[in-house]
């Protein structure tokens, strides 16, 4: 299998579903009185709320949470208005997807979103197939995740989707899929390929990766071919939550179950506006709402 592109190609295949959307019920909070969260626009994201996050953006607005980019470096000065820290798909910057991946943040700010959290605040890390996890492993690894600087996906089928359901474990029974009520529960999400990693530290497991991925780890992004070096999948993770301190931490391998984008020269949908993915605008609006402290694991009701 050999998958060959560039960061142009990637950028232009992927555009944010404008026309979607997503739906909330009943916010949680008044129109923009909800706590900030602010999404990284500093480190050559990916994904941003003027463009393939829009929808996330949208989402989050629905509910009631006010939402501003990040376009400075992490700073204890800088955090300390935010309530929730989104990151999504960070690098260091826009040059050919090729090893070695260097860290989009510096030791500074590592040790600024550590101790911004241990205080008390709320971070979203998302990082993507190689090289957004390389390129966000120093990050996550201050909070004991180790993210895996390949592609998470089935040996034949490099561009799938891929299925976690509550059914078979492989999504977590929690409160975030839980939810108060049967409107708020989650029973399948939908990821489209991404990376996968491991906890060294108590985790509330959301996302587990099945025995049907395999974990490749290209030397340039998308060029993938039985040589490439490899590693089963199984058992690793995809999606998790803990608490850090006083704060809390929500880390996922793949960034796109929380947008709305369109992919390619057909346009397919890809993310919460996949037909097969229904609720995933759900599931984003629960963790979201768990790092805020809107869903307590002591609220969850008795007996189901």
């Amino acid at each position: 299998m050999l998958i060959v592109g560039s960061f142009g190609d990637v950028r232009a295949q992927q555009v944010a579903d404008t026309v979607f959307s997503p739906q909330v019920a009943e916010a949680a909070f008044p129109a923009g009185k909800g706590p900030l969260v602010l999404v990284d626009e500093a480190h050559y994201n990916f994904h941003t709320i003027g463009e393939r996050y829009s929808p996330f953006a949208r989402l989050l607005r629905k509910d009631g949470f006010a939402i501003a980019p990040n376009r400075d470096s992490l700073t204890a000065t800088g955090l300390r208005r935010a309530r929730v820290l989104v990151i999504a798909n960070a690098l260091p910057d826009t040059l050919d997807w090729v090893l070695p991946t260097h860290p989009a943040f510096t030791a500074m700010e590592v040790a600024a979103v550590e101790q911004w959290v241990n205080d008390g605040g709320s971070l979203l890390l998302i990082a993507d197939h190689m090289p957004f996890a390389g390129a966000a492993a120093n990050l996550a690894a201050a909070f004991g995740i180790v993210f895996q600087n390949g592609y998470a996906v089935r040996p034949t089928d490099y561009a799938g989707q891929y299925v976690f359901r509550r059914g078979d474990k492989s999504l977590g029974t929690d409160i975030i899929t839980m939810g108060r009520s049967p409107e708020e529960r989650i029973d399948s999400i939908v990821s489209f390929t991404g990376q996968a990693f491991r906890a060294l530290r108590p985790v509330r497991a959301l996302m587990t990766i099945d025995s049907t991925l395999t974990l490749f780890f290209p030397s340039r992004d998308r060029e993938i071919d039985a040589q490439t070096p490899q590693v089963a999948a199984v058992g690793l993770l995809q999606g998790v939550v803990f608490r850090h301190g006083r704060g809390r931490v929500a880390a996922f391998g793949e960034a796109a179950m929380f947008s709305a984008q369109l992919a390619g020269p057909e346009q397919v949908p890809m993310g919460m506006n996949h037909p097969s993915a229904r609720q995933n605008g759900r599931f984003a609006l629960n963790v979201v709402r768990w790092l805020v402290g809107v869903l307590e694991p002591d609220s969850m009701p008795v007996g189901r």
